[in-house]
């Protein structure tokens, strides 16, 4: 008897297992029909094919046409290495993202870790020079004979005085806690 009360019981439990299943699966629809006749869910207006309408992104207003800048790419390097810009040169829009490769070889026969740092001219771009991806960010260690290219995505903020026509942007590639000797120092030489 207490067998048959057992099934019972877990043959209710597997109806209302069922019928909350069925009613979780159910909602998806019941909730879409409530949305479109009461207007509720304005986000998905978007989503909806507007008889007559036709489907054209946005253009981005932030992209400044009515100018071009040229922007120059210098490379500097302390230390024997290969360190250029796959161009020397492109022209942009203020506004506009733009992206160029560097190229990096080690032609030393020792491993090695290197980084960039980056200058502008004239100085006043500089604020105004918005890099999203730049290889100056980090070191590398590069491998004897190793070659590498490494992209610098930029955006020009349109807000850059108009007076400005021309940007260079010049990196100086150096081993970092490597064996290039320091720099000398001219403050003794000029008597400072």
């Amino acid at each position: 008897m207490l067998k048959r009360e057992n099934f019972k019981m877990l043959g209710k439990l597997g109806v209302i297992v069922l019928g909350m299943f069925c009613f979780g699966y159910a909602l998806v629809p019941i909730y879409k029909a409530i949305c479109e006749m009461t207007g509720i869910n304005v986000l998905a207006l978007g989503d909806r094919q507007i008889p007559g309408a036709t489907a054209t992104l946005p253009a981005n207003t932030q992209v400044d046409r009515s100018r071009t800048i040229t922007v120059e790419f210098d490379a500097n390097s302390r230390g024997p290495w290969h360190f250029k810009p796959a161009q020397n040169s492109v022209q942009v829009h203020p506004g506009e993202l733009a992206t160029v490769m560097y190229e990096f070889q080690n032609v030393q026969n020792r491993t090695m870790s290197a980084q960039a740092i980056p200058s502008y001219a004239p100085a006043q771009a500089g604020p105004h020079f918005n890099k999203l991806e730049c290889f100056c960010f980090s070191q590398y260690t590069l491998a004897p004979g190793e070659k590498k290219q490494w992209p610098v995505a930029f955006v020009i903020d349109p807000k850059l005085s108009r007076d400005v026509k021309t940007i260079t942007l010049s990196y100086t590639f150096f081993e970092v806690g490597g064996k290039t000797p320091a720099a000398p120092d001219t403050s003794k030489a000029t008597g400072a």
